[in-house]
């Protein structure tokens, strides 16, 4: 069989990497635990007329098909979901009888797109979710905590330093209705653009696209230009002379979440209002956010997420929302890739037990059964060779301790070669050799890495 060619835009991680996922994973879900947040996982397929209805991303949409489908049959009428706030949606509506609301859970789980993959941008990848959703009605009070929330879980993470940055969608659309703009959703989408286009293209296609004249736009790209990591922004965005009661809510719903996440103890996380984000998605009511890394500007958003009022309804009930995703995979990958995270070993075992021979290869599978019962990763030789070739195994494997059987037992630390009597009834690895941990380094001026530490 010849040696498979890699699918472009479907990373598979090898085991020292997976050590720096898992770890992510775990952080995050012990975060949104600790706020109460209950995880979920929603199937991979929806119906393929509910993912379309946002219009967007529909050449993306990975549709199921059966090999054996007869001629005619076309698709299933299931795809792939390209991210979990749809598949959420359904979630709630099929279940809410059995749901106690508000319902605030978490999810980690992948999602497809057929993109063209790139840095950053991959055709599968894993997200994490954490919302808020209300049945008729959700306080706004909400939007705060859920923010808060995800300051929190990203903070503890062993990656770069992010930036939150927020705006809130009835700031803007007040602003452009105070002005009398004609479309106020096309100049939304407008100035969505500002992070791919120069201002003066931006300020040309709200003239042509949003019915603007010269001078509101020009005033619309003044308010985006607006950004400040306090609530100094309510004064300035003042100054420009608009008025209007949608304006005034979303100047105090967007103060309030800035104070808010301020609030939080961060050692990384920075909070800023730019009044430049508006996530092009309709269905943004409110708050909305955009989360970038330091470093790692090139990948755009690495997370992002805002107020819903009205994605989910059955006809009789909405469920209004409030959410931010994290994309663990758009993160972590060009991270490993540039050596910033590392694995500390690619396996979990701490000890690995040697074999005298094979005769006595039940001796060493005591020994590994007794450090197991107290929690020990290990696992014995896979071949009674010389100790020296054992050892060279366990080298190249990045297992740190080596164990050999007898009368006394002894154990082995490989890295310094100090050796010791032990007994498998007692002895314990130390702390930070128990299980595999997540290595970070700083980068450099000339693009590389400098090891600094080592966290759970």
């Amino acid at each position: 069989m010849a040696k498979p060619t890699p699918l472009s835009g479907f990373p598979e991680l090898l085991p020292a990497a997976r050590v720096v996922e898992r770890d992510v994973v775990a952080s995050l879900s012990r975060t949104f635990e600790l706020h109460g947040f209950a995880n979920i996982e929603t199937r991979a397929v929806e119906p393929l007329d509910r993912l379309a209805k946002g219009g967007e991303i529909d050449k993306e949409i990975y549709v199921l098909r059966r090999l054996q489908a007869g001629e005619g049959e076309g698709d299933a009428g299931l795809a792939l979901h390209f991210d979990l706030t749809v598949p959420f949606a359904r979630y709630v509506l099929e279940h809410a009888g059995h749901l106690e609301f508000p319902f605030r859970r978490y999810q980690i789980q992948p999602a497809w797109r057929g993109e063209r993959p790139q840095e950053g941008r991959y055709r599968q990848f894993t997200q994490a979710d954490v919302d808020i959703v209300g049945k008729d009605e959700l306080p706004f009070h909400h939007d705060v905590e859920v923010m808060r929330v995800m300051v929190d879980a990203l903070d503890a993470l062993p990656v770069p330093p992010v930036s939150f940055q927020f705006n809130n969608r009835k700031l803007i659309q007040g602003f452009y209705r105070g002005l009398g703009l004609p479309d106020v959703t096309a100049a939304i989408r407008t100035i969505d653009k500002l992070d791919k286009l120069p201002a003066e293209t931006v300020a040309e296609l709200l003239v042509s696209d949003a019915g603007a004249t010269r001078e509101q736009a020009d005033r619309c790209l003044q308010l985006a230009t607006i950004r400040m990591p306090d609530t100094s922004f309510v004064e300035a965005v003042k100054a420009l002379g608009v008025e209007d009661e949608l304006l005034d809510e979303g100047l105090a719903e967007l103060a309030a979440v800035v104070e808010g996440c301020a609030a939080v103890d961060r050692r990384k996380v920075t909070v800023e209002a730019n009044l430049r984000i508006a996530r092009g998605l309709d269905y943004y009511t409110g708050t909305v956010v955009e989360i970038f890394m330091s470093g790692y500007e090139r990948l755009k958003s690495v997370g992002g997420g805002g107020r819903y009022d009205a994605l989910a309804s059955d006809g009789r009930s909405t469920y209004p929302g409030v959410g931010v995703s994290f994309g663990v995979s758009r993160t972590l990958i060009p991270l490993l890739a540039d050596g910033v995270l590392a694995g500390s070993r690619p396996v979990p075992s701490a000890v690995l037990v040697a074999v005298t021979d094979e005769e006595s290869r039940a001796s060493s599978e005591a020994v590994a059964t007794a450090l197991r019962a107290r929690g020990v990763p290990c696992e014995v030789a896979a071949g009674a060779q010389k100790f020296g070739k054992q050892i060279r195994y366990a080298e190249r494997r990045g297992i740190p301790w080596v164990w050999f059987p007898g009368e006394p037992h002894e154990v082995k630390d490989i890295r310094t070669g100090n050796q010791v009597e032990a007994d498998p009834r007692a002895w314990q690895p130390p702390e930070e050799d128990l299980h595999p941990r997540v290595s970070t380094g700083s980068t450099n001026d000339d693009g590389s890495t400098t090891e600094e530490e080592q966290l759970q």
